[in-house]
């Protein structure tokens, strides 16, 4: 038990309590970035995700503009092929491609990719984004876990600097604001670190 009645010296409780206070400050700190980066990459995904949606939506409409150009392309290209040509020369780049390709089967998976590569661009960028902030939120989630820890730990080691010296409890007080501050570490040390 004299062992453990050096936990009570005033040194030793002063210093827990600066390293608590500093500890918990930083960790604070280092959350409220967290949180930061955490908004501002979902703001980033939701950007992308918006842009994604009207990027399809335009895509939609030149498909839909391509099969008008097509079906009016087919019906005129026997009878009345200067009709033909002029809905041929309106074709996307994409339907250009796909009747090279395969005047047959023109609708194919290659047409549709082409027609989607910008959407699918923002999706992507919105999909990044959205698990950028999500690793954000995984940090600044542990680092509330430090926070709580190592506020608890400092209100032990403020209780027992209140105490008597010669209280058993002002021992067991600073002897939990150490475990708290163990584990504090041990929790920081296993927070993940967002690249």
């Amino acid at each position: 038990m004299k062992f453990l009645r050096i936990l009570g010296n005033e040194i030793i409780l002063g210093t827990l309590i600066a390293v608590l206070s500093v500890f918990t400050a930083v960790a604070s700190w280092q959350g409220s970035v967290a949180d930061g980066k955490q908004n501002e990459f979902e703001l980033l995904g939701v950007t992308s995700l918006n842009d994604g949606n009207a990027e399809y939506l335009r895509a939609n409409q030149d498909i839909t503009q391509d099969y008008n150009y097509f079906d009016n392309w087919y019906l005129n290209v026997d009878e009345k092929p200067d009709a033909a040509e002029y809905y041929q020369f309106n074709f996307s780049q994409a339907l250009q491609d796909a009747v090279e390709r395969d005047p047959e089967t023109v609708w194919d998976d290659q047409y549709y990719d082409e027609m989607y590569t910008e959407a699918n661009g923002y999706f992507d960028d919105s999909d990044a984004n959205f698990e950028k902030a999500g690793e954000w939120n995984d940090r600044g989630d542990g680092l509330q876990v430090v926070l709580m820890i190592t506020a608890l730990g400092l209100a032990f080691a403020a209780w027992a600097s209140l105490l008597k010296e010669e209280s058993n409890m002002r021992i067991l007080f600073a002897l939990f604001a150490i475990i708290t501050l163990t584990l504090g570490i041990i929790q920081y040390l296993g927070i993940p670190v967002v690249a």
